[in-house]
């Protein structure tokens, strides 16, 4: 470990103890050469996630990418953003107690689409009609009967004039 203040290359470890939050380790060393002293932290490298596509590619998994795609779902509608960072929150949480690092993205769309299902119904179906590729009106219908009957129609606000 190099000193902080004068470059040396050689230092002791003087205590180490877990840090308050117990998500690293808290060493305090001493230089050999200038003995001044300084705090080092070691914290674990946290595991890449990878999204297996449909197409067969993968890439990272992009905490952004899915916040901005709930956005433009949640667009004009009453979900505070703190809501949409919950949900993103929640989502890479549990992604990250996985023992996998990988993830395909239809099951990420479906971890997505059951927390936004008990969030706000129009941006569901926003969501569902990109995620699931809808190409027709049919598909759509058929999504909101199966709404309407899983919730009813009072609880869900579809057809009655919200």
């Amino acid at each position: 470990m190099q000193c902080p203040y004068c470059d040396f290359e050689d230092t002791k470890v003087i205590d180490s103890r877990l840090s308050e939050t117990k998500d690293a380790v808290r060493r305090r060393r001493q230089c050999l050469s200038c003995e001044k002293r300084f705090t080092t932290y070691e914290r674990r490298e946290p595991l890449k996630l990878m999204v297996a596509k449909r197409g067969g590619e993968r890439q990272p998994f992009d905490r952004e990418k899915l916040r901005s795609g709930l956005v433009k779902a949640c667009a004009k509608r009453p979900v505070p953003e703190e809501e949409i960072e919950y949900l993103v929150d929640e989502v890479e949480a549990e992604l990250r107690e996985r023992r996998r690092h990988e993830v395909t993205s239809r099951r990420l769309g479906d971890m997505v689409l059951v927390r936004l299902r008990r969030l706000d119904m129009v941006a569901y179906l926003r969501f569902a009609s990109v995620y699931r590729q809808y190409t027709d009106v049919d598909q759509f219908r058929s999504e909101l009967v199966r709404l309407a009957g899983a919730v009813g129609p009072e609880a869900s606000g579809i057809g009655n004039g919200r």
